[in-house]
């Protein structure tokens, strides 16, 4: 298969120059290793190499010689190699020596010694509709960031062909697969989660089966501010499971450092009215093809049950959202107060800049999602904080335009980074 640019590659280029090394973390299979392996001059395989166990009791040093950039694939294998590194880092004094991958996030121990200066840490994905070829990337967020996006026009996609790409997902090794073949291959990947891979963070066992039903209760609930109590009362109420407050947390906690699972924090701005602000995140998991495979369900579900489909596009756009904005150096966050005005989605520049975007599967939603958005807009304390730089809407089956409000209307296949 024919590597595919991926759109973390700039920002992997800046981070070579800047520090010594750079940790490339993502769930398991979205296309870390293909990537890194573009910049690398030299490869350890931490997890195939048999010779790795034993230079590690014996000279772990010797497996950081070769030419630099030089590859660490599936470092967690071995957590002792991270201080290694670290302290050649700073033997070498020198940047761009070293990439490691990884599909788990570092332990507590690891981050209190990783140092300032050695290593940067790089977020990637499983790929987005632009890095597909799925969008056009006509409009793009870094415009729509600065409140300079012109007038434009792009067609629609149908709604057969968005189930299919919530069913597939986003996985690298999935491209040529059919829609049949790559569900079987999530259903496996979900298996392989729950039995093996929830079973090796910080070496505590889980119950796979426990594990499932929690899985599939946080499936059930994507893109919504559940919070555990309700999760607890779902997966006994829908999965004929109990499980205690402390394990779900427990669970989670591994979802998440497996980066399985992540969260939509919540958007605290300067607003005029009295209502509080909502300070619980949305819950995603990293592809919504998981949340389809941990349900078991199909096309035909997915069309017999809209009211859910637009859940997971929810979650699919905040996919790409995050993708995007990470290439822009914003986070994606979500409204909700107490007077029950919610927005989807708020993308926020580290110098505050600010667009907000409702996302909608269908057209029918439009008008209400405009009013949503004005209320939003004129609720913002202007004497306090700037107003959003556009006000968006993310559509499934609607063509992208302009509205003459100079509200965007934008369909999953025109945006872009």
């Amino acid at each position: 298969m024919n590597y595919i640019n991926r759109i973390v590659e700039a920002e992997l280029t800046s981070m070579l120059s800047a520090s010594g090394a750079v940790l490339l973390k993502g769930p398991k299979s979205c296309g870390k290793t293909a990537t890194a392996k573009q910049f690398s001059n030299s490869i350890l395989e931490m997890d195939r190499d048999s010779q790795v166990p034993v230079m590690m009791a014996t000279n772990p040093k010797l497996l950081l010689l070769g030419e630099t950039p030089r590859l660490i694939d599936e470092w967690q294998e071995q957590p002792e190699i991270w201080n290694y590194v670290r302290h050649e880092v700073d033997d070498r004094n020198a940047k761009g020596q070293f990439i490691l991958t990884g599909s788990a996030n570092p332990t507590d121990d690891v981050k209190l010694h990783s140092g300032a200066g050695r290593f940067t840490v790089l977020q990637m994905d499983t790929m987005s509709w632009q890095e597909l070829g799925y969008s056009t990337g006509m409009v793009k967020l870094s415009d729509l960031l600065q409140g300079s996006c012109s007038d434009y026009y792009d067609k629609a996609v149908e709604l057969d062909f968005i189930i299919d790409r919530i069913l597939i997902g986003g996985w690298p090794g999935l491209l040529n697969e059919s829609t049949l073949n790559a569900v079987k291959m999530n259903r496996g990947y979900v298996d392989l989660l729950c039995e093996v891979d929830m079973g090796r963070i910080a070496g505590v066992k889980r119950d796979p089966l426990k594990v499932r039903s929690l899985l599939r209760s946080v499936a059930r609930n994507t893109a919504t501010l559940v919070d555990n109590k309700t999760l607890e009362k779902d997966v006994k109420i829908s999965e004929k499971n109990e499980i205690s407050r402390n394990t779900i947390s427990d669970y989670l906690d591994a979802l998440s450092r497996l980066m399985i699972l992540y969260e939509q924090p919540a958007f605290n701005p300067h607003i005029r009215s009295a209502a509080s602000l909502r300070k619980a995140s949305k819950r995603h998991l990293c592809d919504t093809s998981l949340a389809v495979a941990a349900l078991g369900l199909t096309r035909d579900a997915l069309l017999k049950d809209i009211k859910y489909t637009g859940f997971l596009f929810e979650s699919l756009a905040t996919h790409e959202l995050n993708v995007y904005a990470k290439a822009n150096d914003a986070t994606v966050f979500h409204y909700n107060d107490s007077y029950g005005l919610e927005v989807d989605a708020i993308v926020q520049k580290r110098n505050g800049d600010y667009a907000a975007f409702e996302i909608k599967l269908g057209v029918g939603y439009v008008d209400e999602a405009v009013e949503n958005l004005k209320k939003f807009a004129a609720n913002i304390d202007s004497s306090k904080m700037d107003a959003p730089k556009s006000l968006n809407i993310i559509t499934g089956t609607g063509m992208s335009y302009r509205r003459p409000d100079g509200i965007n209307v934008i369909s999953l296949a025109s945006l872009g980074k």
